[in-house]
């Protein structure tokens, strides 16, 4: 189902994610790479601030903005000249690289780089928050295809011979569940999961779809859905998203 990305980019997170991308923005450089444009938000902000932008998605991006270049291409074989970019931002991609390909990935990314590195991904996330099932295959997906978690040590570890510059947190998270609340929702076909994401299945390619489910699965997934909110009651909030900023030695 097709993002309505004029009214996401309105939500509160997402204004706040995209400032606290230029508040850590390097200065004093001149072109930058934005992998995963999308529908070409980063890449307006990036304009603002850099000379040469460069956007880049794994399908031709259908925008067109003053001063934005375009370019189709694949983050784990980047068709790119080593250091080719002052600055390389990469938000909300990494997490939806296929695991035996994200090291390979982070290497591209670190090769293009002259300078800096911008990496944004969601923090800590919990796959079993939001989880899909699938109705071709059956199988149970992570929600919006988001199959890597990270955290600091994480990110680090992914990019060993650039220094972490800066880390900041965007957004804050309160729902929680567990492993009974996860096994319940999973007899329940995972109703209310995110359904409305472009991604496919991770596992067949099919599209997700909304399952119909019946009335013992309704009960299941409602006492899933209870059991989740007293846990997050009780829990403490976390960040929804980490950016760092690497710098090349």
């Amino acid at each position: 189902m097709p993002i309505d990305y004029a009214r996401y980019r309105q939500s509160s997170t997402e204004k706040a994610r995209s400032e606290d991308l230029l508040r850590i923005l390097p200065a004093n450089r001149s072109s930058v790479l934005d992998i995963g444009a999308r529908d070409g938000h980063i890449a307006k902000l990036l304009r603002a601030y850099f000379p040469h932008v460069t956007a880049l998605d794994i399908t031709m991006p259908e925008f067109n903005l003053p001063g934005v270049t375009t370019v189709q291409g694949d983050v784990t074989k980047l068709q790119f000249r080593d250091g080719d970019f002052d600055v390389v931002c990469c938000l909300e991609v990494l997490e939806h690289i296929q695991p035996h390909l994200l090291e390979h990935a982070c290497r591209e990314l670190a090769r293009v780089a002259k300078h800096e590195l911008i990496i944004g991904v969601p923090y800590r996330q919990d796959p079993r928050i939001g989880r899909t099932t699938c109705q071709a295959c059956r199988r149970k997906n992570p929600p919006w295809g988001h199959v890597n978690s990270f955290d600091e040590a994480r990110l680090r570890a992914l990019f060993p011979e650039l220094k972490p510059a800066s880390t900041t947190y965007v957004g804050t998270m309160h729902e929680r569940t567990n492993a009974l609340s996860a096994f319940l929702m999973d007899l329940a076909g995972n109703p209310w999961g995110s359904y409305n994401q472009e991604e496919p299945c991770v596992f067949c390619g099919a599209t997700m779809e909304t399952p119909q489910i019946s009335a013992p699965q309704r009960v299941c997934a409602h006492l899933a859905a209870q059991l989740n909110n007293l846990q997050s009651r009780l829990s403490v909030p976390k960040p929804i998203w980490i950016h760092t900023v690497f710098r090349k030695t």
